[in-house]
């Protein structure tokens, strides 16, 4: 029951982040990036306090020990969302989706990197199978013939651009929940968000009409909503199950992208999803092998003490 209740809770906070990114691409044609990005984050800060009140959370959702961990967070969010939703504007959905499929790929290879984790060659082996899909995806709008849209051309590389910053937040994050609550993470990037969006302001936003308006601030709300789903799903449910969900959200997309926006996948975005969603299962099945490995571990050493 506890297990059904997490997968509820995620894949309807992933249906509604696809609702938040439809309102985003319906308005991008008249709001820049970073004013969308200012919406999505002011209106989703009253979301989250209200929770936060109503879990009797709110003192360890404000209390922070590492201010400048949430700045750099923000930053990084802030331009990864500005690039996602940029990237809405020139492209289909379902693409744009398919695309963010690649931060948890990336991840794998950040941390390695920069946190010193061991990756090794099973996982190795199934993000470069991942990183073959995105490239069937990418590939049709960085081909050098001639013939791939130039707006096009430019969504793909602002979208994996996006999905690069993801990854990178996603590693700060692993860093900074060592010493700060999850809540207090999300309140946080939405403040931040909200500030340094502010500075697109020279850069031309414009005062959208009020139907537009109630669409921003539905993203910001909705987005906000969504936030809290997908923290309340990891209170029923562990990561290893919750994971291959995510990918629910391609489905979402292509209906959402097929009925509001006319828009129908490419074959290379689906061959390409489906490898890359192939890539994201290997690497959450051997993440589940390696945490039953070392449960077993803790087990006998518990056992011989």
């Amino acid at each position: 029951m506890q297990l059904s209740r997490g997968i509820a809770l995620k894949t309807s906070a992933l249906a509604l982040f696809t609702i938040m990114a439809v309102l985003i691409k319906a308005t991008s044609d008249v709001v820049p990036p970073g004013e969308a990005v200012f919406f999505r984050s002011a209106f989703s800060i009253p979301v989250i306090l209200v929770w936060l009140i109503a879990r009797r959370e709110l003192k360890t959702g404000l209390r922070t020990a590492n201010v400048m961990g949430h700045v750099w967070r923000g930053v990084i969010g802030v331009s990864s969302m500005g690039l996602g939703f940029a990237a809405l504007g020139m492209l289909p959905l379902p693409e744009v989706t398919a695309i963010g499929f690649a931060a948890p790929l990336i991840t794998v290879i950040l941390a390695a990197v920069l946190l010193g984790e061991k990756v090794r060659l099973f996982r190795l082996s199934a993000v470069t199978i991942g990183l073959v899909g995105v490239t069937i995806i990418l590939w049709p709008q960085l081909n050098f013939d001639g013939t791939a849209d130039r707006v096009a051309t430019i969504g793909a590389i602002i979208a994996l651009m996006s999905a690069g910053l993801r990854s990178l937040a996603q590693v700060h994050i692993r860093r900074l929940v060592q010493t700060e609550d999850a809540a207090a993470v999300v309140f946080y990037f939405m403040l931040t968000a909200s500030a340094f969006s502010l500075l697109t302001l020279p850069f031309g936003w414009t005062l959208p009409s009020p139907t537009e308006t109630a669409m921003l601030i539905g993203a910001g709300v909705i987005g906000g909503v969504a936030q809290i789903l997908v923290t309340s799903a990891y209170r029923f449910a562990p990561a290893s199950v919750l994971a291959p969900f995510d990918y629910t959200q391609m489905l979402f997309a292509i209906a959402a992208g097929y009925v509001l926006f006319a828009e129908v996948p490419t074959s290379a975005t689906i061959w390409g999803s489906l490898v890359v969603i192939a890539a994201g299962v290997l690497i959450i099945y051997r993440e589940r092998q390696l945490g039953l490995e070392r449960g077993k571990a803790r087990s006998k050493m518990g056992h011989m003490g």
